[in-house]
């Protein structure tokens, strides 16, 4: 499809389902959420991440306690180019994410995920990701934790004491 042409309305709902899918992936990441992770992927996917190269459900399975050694991090998706092609995507997503660590370090990431997604009897999930790092900062801790503007706010956290939980 040319750039700018009007999709049919079943290409349209095919970008909602698979944005959909790469959200829950930024949540699953950042909730150390092992079940939401893998929803995300087909049992046979495979993931290229540099530290791990292989199938995607057992780095779903690590992913989490890997994550846990930051206090906290959000992974932002944006500038979402899906090519559709019957029952394959060819996706790429910017993705800026961010660790921190209490007292340590702040770490922000920019790259871009490059998904190959597959529909199977209509549901879309990753078939293979590729992740690309196009830059990233490091630098000690800035973060204010706690007094005004910060006190009472809810805390995010890892699965599942984070707030979200509650109203799932």
């Amino acid at each position: 499809m040319e750039t700018g042409t009007v999709p049919s309305a079943e290409v349209a709902l095919d970008r909602l389902a698979i944005q959909e899918v790469l959200a829950h992936h930024s949540r699953g990441v950042d909730r150390a959420d092992e079940t939401t992770l893998k929803a995300c992927y087909w049992p046979d996917a495979t993931v290229a991440y540099g530290g791990f190269n292989g199938n995607a459900h057992e780095f779903c399975a690590v992913l989490p306690a890997s994550i846990k050694r930051y206090t906290a991090t959000q992974h932002t998706i944006t500038n979402i180019c899906a090519r559709i092609d019957g029952d394959t995507a060819a996706v790429e997503t910017y993705v800026t994410a961010y660790h921190f660590q209490v007292g340590e370090s702040e770490m922000t990431y920019l790259g871009r995920y490059l998904d190959r997604f597959a529909r199977r009897d209509g549901v879309w999930k990753i078939q293979h990701r590729q992740v690309v790092m196009d830059w990233n900062q490091n630098a000690p801790t800035t973060a204010v934790m706690s007094g005004p503007p910060f006190d009472g706010l809810a805390r995010g956290a890892r699965f599942p004491e984070d707030p979200l939980y509650d109203m799932l």
